[in-house]
């Protein structure tokens, strides 16, 4: 468990808190949406993750929140706000953060569409051609598919699924005009495409299906008059309640993920025009408070920009793909074993393939030699063919084991699915441990050679997801290390059994050790700063939110060790103040690629350590998960992480830098040509493949100069 600091002690940590560090987060995605430099279609892209983004922190951060409100919660800590205070920041920073998405939308990015000859139309801005073309789509696809549901005293208001699109309709009777005006509900279909092309003599248009069925809505109501009709959303609390002591731990996430589509709303969001008497319907039917309603300008959910981006046709409009090039350390082999065999080989992703990964289980399954093969699996894509290989194995008659982490938020149907089905192979399978998520990424591949067994272990900074690895940045160890294998084996024992957690002899694992790992090594650096050694600690999380770990960094800072954190997304520490943290810089980098690798650089007076693996500095990933983080110890790959921090750190298009007032800024030039990390990377990786290609093409071709050679 965390530990008091003596700075704790003394006086109050400065600590940003978490959920408004997240609301910044998302404002700087949001910024990349605005900045006129990006490509037309990733402008848009990048405003869908901001939507996306917020449809997650509402279903679970603020879902949470009110969920303290309502029981009367009270932090232990007095370093952060009460959750009343809380929740009203939180819903001020969402109205004005959403404010700011539709502003970028119509004001920017809409208006630079209509130039390049892309416009969305409302009906009444349609020619005839284009209205003809809609009545035939909702005719012929749309009528067959849509379900009106009246809303009165014999039939209740419906239960709508979390996020789906919905029209509400008030009608009136067409022979009593007196009558009670009567509501119905019209669910927008998921199934099909949120957008429609139409014919268009100039350029390029396109038409929102909701648009389309209210232009329609007549049809579906016969005997009523159409008064109004307004578009809405629900946001409903999706944070899963899980009985771990179920007997039938499936069957309890599978009632759970059914719960999280019912859930309790948390935010309504209508359009702006929307009528008295169809918001007061509303607001009575889904029990909701006006501060959890957004009137928006629309087109409501903006998530579904995602897949208009990517639309044909659209190409220069884009960034230039990111191509992963084969990675340098496995050229000219066929043979992943032997590759790792002859050294150590680290995969930085994407810019070199996600394939080696999947070749290593693929040649395992195949191999005759290989006896058992061992994997944690976290988040897997949809069709993944790490788990068809794993499937191939024990069909071959392998000893396979599989964690599949079934509580992995969003991500828990998937993993039931792909569960199921590796049981029904023959492997044996494990749905996370009592209490922990795993979170961990490691493959174990146990194979029988001549001199004995061999370990041979693949160890991530990612999930096994070939999917994601084209769009997060992550790094990945292949060895064969002995004492790495026993440490991988000693893992996968209290993973699968009732071993005891190992003293480790490479590795640092969590719950048990990994907090006192990062304990001991950044109070060696204050020590080291103390006593005139070479001192400094770089890191590169994803978040950063753990109280010791702040004041443990403070007391670094204080202590004069130059601290560098690269924190995407959360940083509740706040670097530059006088007398706390004058020596702590922190970025966050937010381009093309989603930036997830984790790498901890420590000085060590003078003899730098380099280790990388799954956990962030939060309490989560240090306590209540079970998280791996590994050495880099071959001197060349250690090099090389010590460049990719380095190559982090030179940014200056995609990172920001946090002042003490916990605002962003870009950093600074200074004259200095624009540098990105990420095309830097990319740059290196296709470098080294041609020149390997050149090296082979190159070749000079040796004569035999006698039978001996011939034969030999």
């Amino acid at each position: 468990m965390p530990e008091k600091t003596e700075k704790n002690m003394e006086k109050k940590m400065p600590y940003y808190n978490r959920e408004l560090s997240w609301m910044d987060f998302n404002a700087r995605v949001l910024e990349e949406a605005m900045k006129k430099e990006n490509p037309l279609m990733e402008r848009l892209r990048f405003l869908a993750i901001t939507g996306s983004n917020l449809d997650e922190f509402f279903m679970v951060r603020v879902a949470g929140v009110k969920a303290q409100v309502n029981s009367g919660y009270k932090p232990k800590e007095t370093l952060d706000l009460s959750p009343q205070e809380l929740l009203r920041e939180l819903e001020e920073k969402a109205h004005r953060f959403m404010e700011r998405q539709y502003s970028c939308l119509h004001r920017s990015i809409l208006p630079a569409l209509e130039k390049s000859g892309i416009r969305f139309l409302p009906v009444e801005e349609m020619d005839q051609a284009q209205k003809d073309y809609i009545s035939a789509y909702f005719e012929q696809v749309l009528f067959p598919v849509l379900t009106p549901l009246a809303v009165d005293g014999s039939r209740p208001f419906p239960l709508l699924a979390n996020k789906s699109l919905n029209i509400a309709v008030c009608l009136e009777s067409r022979e009593d005009k007196e009558a009670e005006k009567k509501f119905a509900i019209v669910q927008v279909p998921a199934i099909l495409p949120r957008f429609l092309e139409l014919p268009a003599q100039e350029g390029r248009a396109f038409a929102l299906l909701e648009d389309v069925i209210m232009a329609h809505l007549d049809v579906l109501f016969e005997l009523h008059r159409i008064d109004a009709a307004c578009p809405f959303r629900v946001t409903r609390d999706s944070d899963l309640e899980i009985d771990e002591e179920a007997e039938d731990f499936m069957s309890e996430v599978k009632k759970s993920i059914k719960k999280r589509k019912r859930g309790k709303p948390v935010r309504l969001e209508l359009l702006q025009k929307c009528g008295k008497a169809i918001r007061g319907f509303l607001i009575d039917m889904l029990k909701i408070k006006k501060n959890e309603i957004y009137q928006l300008p629309g087109p409501l959910d903006l998530t579904f920009f995602s897949k208009f981006a990517g639309i044909k046709g659209c190409e220069d409009m884009c960034f230039k793909p990111i191509t992963p090039a084969p990675p340098a350390g496995f050229w000219g082999y066929d043979d992943v074993f032997e590759a790792i065999r002859d050294k150590d080989r680290m995969v930085h992703h994407p810019y070199e393939s996600f394939d080696c990964v999947v070749k290593f289980i693929e040649q395992a399954a195949e191999d005759q030699d290989v006896l058992a093969i061992k994997q944690t699996l976290y988040r897997v894509s949809g069709n993944s063919p790490i788990i068809a290989a794993l499937i191939r194995a024990a069909e071959n008659g392998k000893q396979v084991t599989v964690l599949v982490e079934l509580k992995a938020r969003f991500d828990e149907e998937n993993n039931i699915n792909w569960a199921q089905k590796l049981e029904k192979a023959g492997c044996h399978v494990i749905y996370g441990l009592h209490g922990l998520k795993t979170h961990c990424k490691i493959a174990l591949v146990v194979r029988r050679e001549e001199e004995g067994i061999r370990r041979y272990l693949h160890l991530g900074t990612g999930n096994y997801n070939d999917s994601t690895a084209k769009i997060y940045t992550d790094v990945g160890l292949f060895t064969c290390n002995p004492q790495y294998g026993s440490d991988a084996s000693s893992l996968f024992n209290v993973i699968t059994g009732y071993s005891r957690p190992p003293e480790y002899q490479h590795f640092a694992v969590a719950p048990h050790g990994l907090r006192g790992f990062f304990r001991q090594r950044i109070r060696q650096e204050t020590e080291n700063a103390r006593q005139g050694l070479p001192c400094g600690i770089t890191a590169k999380v994803n978040s950063l939110v753990d109280q010791e770990i702040i004041g443990l960094l403070y007391e670094a800072s204080g202590a004069g060790v130059p601290v560098r954190l690269i924190v995407r997304g959360i940083c509740c520490l706040i670097p530059g103040l006088e007398g706390v943290s004058e020596n702590i810089q922190v970025i966050s980098i937010v381009g093309q690629l989603l930036e997830h690798s984790r790498i901890f650089r420590f000085e060590n007076g003078g003899d730098p350590l380099v280790y990388m693996g799954s956990a962030d500095w939060m309490p989560r990933n240090l306590d209540r998960r079970v998280e791996l983080v590994f050495p880099i110890e071959d001197p060349d790959l250690k090099e090389r992480a010590f460049g990719i921090l380095d190559t982090l750190l030179g940014d200056n298009t995609n990172a920001r830098v946090m002042r003490p007032d916990t605002s962003y800024v870009h950093v600074s030039r200074r004259g200095k040509a624009a540098f990105s990390s990420q095309l830097s990377f990319h740059r290196e990786a296709q470098e080294k493949i041609k020149a390997l290609q050149k090296v082979e093409h190159d070749s000079p071709l040796i004569p035999i100069h006698s039978a001996e050679e011939a034969g030999s």
